[in-house]
């Protein structure tokens, strides 16, 4: 998912989306130590796109406080 389709989502979307991923993220490593994970180039996309998702969500957060 890109950044401008998180964009679309709502604030509290975004924060399950994250705590999703971050889940997926665990059981990704849990595999990877037990030498089940057969393509380790997911580790990465998994913590590239929680980082996409907790951008989104911090840059809501400052336009909310900035609006105040």
């Amino acid at each position: 998912m890109n950044a401008t389709e998180l964009r679309e989502k709502s604030l509290d979307e975004l924060r399950e989306l994250s705590k999703e991923c971050r889940k997926e993220l665990f059981e990704l490593r849990f595999k990877h130590y037990t030498s089940q994970l057969v393509d380790t180039s997911s580790l990465k996309k998994a913590r590239r796109e929680i980082a996409r998702i907790e951008t989104v969500i911090r840059e809501r957060e400052i336009a909310q406080t900035a609006a105040e």
